[in-house]
């Protein structure tokens, strides 16, 4: 286990991110949490203002035998709109934007070769606007967020928009998906 690597992801809420990874094959653990801001220790209330500079996370650690760094972030792509400027359907603010948060060089150099890999396949029509900066520091978020999908199905927000991206991930990756236990 000690060949494991981690990826910090933003695509909007990580509720959405952390339920998707849950299910990805390769991936050991999901945290959700707060990256790329300026205020230390940032609570959910404070991110959520817009003012500290954070971006909603996900820390995603995965065995790269299993996923390739680059596949993780063609996921990644596909289930969150990479297109649109701090936001993510009728999430609105700089703490919902695209963004991947690299760990290394060789993590900057796959995003950059993925994020030209997706724009030339004209998966999403709009140029993506995804930041990709060095991690500075990962915090992890309130422990009533961990796990929100598995622990809140019926909530609302859960209903309405986690439940149909974990679906579309299901549907165009099955091959991909964690063997179910029996």
């Amino acid at each position: 286990m000690s060949d494991l690597q981690k990826a910090t992801l933003a695509g909007g809420c990580f509720w959405c991110l952390e339920a998707v990874f849950d299910q990805l094959k390769g991936v050991v653990s999901v945290e959700s949490g707060y990256a790329g801001g300026r205020v230390p220790n940032p609570s959910y209330q404070a991110v959520c203002t817009g003012m500290t500079g954070h971006a909603e996370v996900v820390q995603v650690t995965f065995d790269p035998s299993v996923l390739d760094y680059a596949d993780l972030l063609r996921v990644f792509f596909t289930i969150h709109d990479p297109t649109t400027l701090n936001r993510q359907g009728a999430d609105v603010g700089t703490q919902y934007r695209s963004a991947i948060f690299t760990h290394d060089e060789s993590q900057r150099a796959a995003a950059e070769a993925v994020i030209r890999e997706i724009g030339e396949s004209r998966l999403w029509a709009d140029p993506i606007v995804t930041e990709v900066t060095p991690l500075d520091k990962f915090y992890v978020a309130e422990d009533y967020h961990q796990e929100y999908f598995i622990h809140n199905p019926n909530q609302p927000y859960c209903r309405v928009v986690v439940e149909p991206k974990v679906a579309k991930f299901r549907k165009h990756f099955v091959d991909r998906l964690k063997k179910q236990p029996v």
